[in-house]
């Protein structure tokens, strides 16, 4: 990340921020969730309202960390793949960027989201901007967030490193997703972002991370792989097909086969 696309960033916040707050409120209404509180386990409040959308959510570990989550529809049918190879706080931020996606995206096409743990935020044209702008709203709500920024800025004794990453634990978020949302709040005194801030590695943020006794386990992927389920769903419901006469043996041997190979793909196996 460099100054001049965080500068490109907050102009877009600043500009498009009743749009996504409005949108967040929207999304949450229609969940039935509480839009000035924090969401902490996400895939399993979100998972349930996608589906009514007509959305099945699966975890893969992808061969590709430039890949937080893809999404895709065709034929009345979506899927989202979710990258677990990725860091546990990069999952929770590209799930809800897929929401803005599914629920607010005006141009209908394939997506792939990039959501990383410290640079390389996806920001190729507008949707992006706002999916992430929406993501972040969603997942650090304003009050709510305010008033953890104070708490923790005071218990790190005003260290605004310190401060960035015990709201990354807290929120379980990636690392400039919470940077970008200090700063889109007007939150640190200074309103210049330190050049340091902004080339943090990953390592840095995991050493840091003992030091202060912060949960580890949000910077590490749990590999979850869904597709043994994925499978067995796809062929219980080849069976019921089958049955019905709308299908037969070898179609769905076909289509199993074809699964197995686009899985190897993605796994790089």
């Amino acid at each position: 990340m460099n100054i001049e696309r965080l500068r490109k960033i907050m102009a877009y916040s600043e500009a498009n921020r009743d749009k996504a707050l409005a949108r967040v409120k929207d999304f949450c209404a229609y969940a039935g969730m509480n839009s000035d509180e924090d969401v902490r386990d996400v895939l399993q409040i979100v998972r349930p309202v996608l589906k009514k959308k007509g959305f099945l959510v699966f975890e893969i570990p992808i061969d590709n960390d430039d890949i937080g989550a893809l999404c895709y529809q065709a034929g009345g049918m979506g899927y989202i793949m979710i990258n677990s190879s990725l860091p546990k706080a990069n999952v929770n931020f590209a799930i809800c960027h897929e929401i803005y996606h599914v629920f607010y995206q005006e141009q209908e096409s394939d997506f792939r989201s990039k959501a990383e743990l410290v640079d390389g935020y996806s920001y190729e044209h507008e949707e992006e901007y706002a999916a992430n702008l929406f993501a972040g709203m969603l997942l650090m709500p304003e009050a709510n967030f305010r008033g953890m920024y104070d708490f923790f800025r005071k218990e790190s004794e005003g260290n605004e490193w310190d401060t960035i990453l015990r709201l990354m634990n807290y929120y379980q978020m990636p690392y400039m997703a919470v940077l970008i949302r200090c700063y889109e709040l007007g939150l640190p005194e200074s309103h210049y972002v330190p050049e340091a801030f902004l080339q943090v590695d990953r390592e840095a943020v995991r050493r840091r991370f003992l030091e202060l006794w912060l949960d580890e386990a949000i910077l590490q992927a749990d590999c979850r792989d869904d597709f043994p389920r994925l499978e067995r769903m796809v062929e219980e419901f080849g069976r019921e097909y089958i049955l019905g006469s709308y299908i037969n043996e070898r179609t769905l041997s076909i289509v199993l086969r074809n699964m197995k190979t686009l899985y190897r793909e993605i796994k790089g196996a």
